[in-house]
């Protein structure tokens, strides 16, 4: 049975634009491949460190966050705002938002001084670094935001968000007002249709949110239709696990009656812990359906063989020169360059980092970063490239590893023959000798 679920779901290439799309297959796929991850562990272990942070920068980014919404005049509504995103801790919900504006109160922006608001604004922004490297791994990113653009980008965001937030907050109450309710109502069925906006509505502002968050934290271009599909999903995890919380903090007494006034913090963490794993769940699904390829590289248990290091190194380095000849029209990004070799990105990106260690190749400033010959290619040997690949990941563990002289001394013969018959052959040598007359790349694969 289970072998028959598994070939159902699996005998469907969502990444083949010409087979006839099938969105529960396609859906089963991601499913799974995201259960994995998260049983992985990284997924949670990312969320237990959110947690943490949240925990230090929550005053300093609401106190900086207060500042602005001053200028709107909106500043009173954060503890029932704070009230509603807590509401699924019950009647602990209020005392919990009393205490965090409490905080916030007692912070005197003014008094603080040069250094003192530098350094909440530091601690603020520090929250939204963590997020961005959370999201970053999850869509397999090494390089993040540089100096310059992460102050636009995360200032924009701790200044602008805030107000966006309690705009929508301050719309949905707007709608409960007595005046404008009343007035509904006398419309022919508006009354029921009002009652439904009042339940659809939450969940509306919450799709929103974490299709804004999904767009703009990942330090990549990420397609809308694919931050929706993923807060749509993350938006449903986050109502239900809400229903479910709410009545597990109501139903249970025995932590209070083991923790005491300790409980309301351990449920705080708690909710905290469970909030950001739904986020990174739903940025997860996002990367998987924007990439349906890695949906089937990540079934594959990938060995990395010597041969196999040697094929990554060497493919990767064709079509990155061919690229940079205009012999090819593929963007030597990490993404295309997997997709082109079927292979993992996480594999390939350690090739490719031992050859940028070597100095073979280099990483554009662009994003996403393209991958550019560090060189000239005939100054690139075939020998230099397969060495590369062979010492990745190597980090003197060789060295350190035990063994005969006659085996040590063995392998540097084997190495030094295997380095003459390459001989001085460099990769643009390479490509002229495999170049056929009809220009295509059949004959480099």
């Amino acid at each position: 049975m289970l072998e028959q679920l598994h070939r159902y779901i699996w005998s469907y290439d969502a990444s083949d634009a010409d087979a006839a799309h099938s969105y529960w297959r396609h859906f089963l796929q991601i499913v799974v491949v995201v259960g994995r991850d998260l049983m992985d562990g990284m997924i949670t272990l990312r969320a237990m460190s959110l947690v943490y942070t949240t925990l230090l920068s929550m005053v300093p980014l609401l106190a900086v966050s207060i500042s602005v919404l001053k200028g709107f005049g909106v500043h009173d509504q954060l503890e029932p705002t704070l009230t509603n995103i807590l509401a699924p801790l019950g009647e602990q919900s209020v005392e919990i938002s009393a205490h965090i504006v409490g905080f916030v109160d007692n912070m005197k922006i003014g008094v603080l001084g040069a250094l003192g608001l530098g350094l909440l604004i530091y601690t603020a922004i520090s929250l939204i670094q963590k997020i961005e490297a959370a999201f970053n791994y999850t869509w397999r990113l090494q390089n993040s935001r540089s100096l310059m653009q992460r102050f636009s980008d995360y200032l924009s965001v701790i200044m602008v968000g805030p107000v966006l937030l309690f705009s929508a907050v301050g719309i949905t109450a707007s709608l409960g007002s007595n005046q404008i309710v009343e007035y509904l109502n006398t419309l022919p069925y508006m009354n029921d249709l009002l009652r439904l906006m009042g339940k659809v509505l939450p969940f509306l502002l919450v799709i929103a949110a974490f299709t804004f968050v999904y767009m703009l934290v990942p330090n990549t271009r990420v397609k809308f239709r694919s931050a929706f599909y993923g807060a749509v999903i993350a938006g449903v995890l986050w109502q239900v696990s809400g229903i479910l919380f709410t009545s597990f903090v109501g139903g249970s007494t025995s932590y209070t009656a083991i923790y005491s006034g300790f409980a309301i913090v351990l449920v705080f963490m708690i909710w905290l812990y469970l909030s950001w794993v739904i986020l990174l769940i739903g940025a997860s699904i996002s990367y998987y359906y924007q990439n349906p390829e890695q949906l089937k590289l990540e079934q594959i248990d990938f060995h990395m063989s010597g041969r196999m290091r040697d094929q990554l190194a060497l493919q990767a380095m064709v079509n990155i020169a061919r690229a940079h000849d205009k012999q090819s029209d593929l963007i030597p990004s990490l993404e295309n360059l997997a997709s082109y070799q079927q292979a993992p990105m996480s594999a390939l990106k350690r090739m490719l980092d031992a050859l940028q260690n070597d100095g073979l190749v280099q990483v554009s400033a662009q994003n996403p970063p393209l991958y550019l010959p560090a060189v000239s290619l005939q100054r690139i040997k075939l020998a230099d490239i397969l060495r590369s690949a062979r010492a990745a990941e190597d980090d003197g563990q060789t060295d350190s590893c035990q063994s005969d002289a006659a085996v040590s001394n063995y392998l540097k013969e084997l190495e030094q023959k295997l380095e003459a018959q390459l001989g001085e052959e460099s990769l643009d040598e390479f490509l002229t000798r495999f170049e056929d007359d009809s220009g295509h790349e059949d004959s480099l694969v």
